[in-house]
């Protein structure tokens, strides 16, 4: 078979390379896992996520205020 096809490119082996290339690459991207989906967040967990850095936000300010000597405002 690749004798056949040889002859009839005719030398130019880059066309057969290419040719089995894509064989190959859309062989094993069809044999791979899909990617899962990302688990979604409940709207529950995004407010605790935004209370707990707002809470941490708040905390650093404060710190920041104490070490300066500033006052907060």
């Amino acid at each position: 078979m690749l004798s056949i096809i040889m002859k009839r490119v005719k030398g130019r082996y880059w066309v057969v390379a290419v040719a089995i290339g894509i064989g190959v690459a859309s062989a094993t991207g069809c044999a791979t896992d899909s990617p899962k989906p990302v688990p979604t967040m409940t709207p529950e967990q995004v407010k605790s996520n935004a209370d707990k850095s707002f809470e941490r936000l708040k905390q650093e300010e404060k710190n920041r205020a104490l070490g300066s000597g500033a006052v907060s405002y």
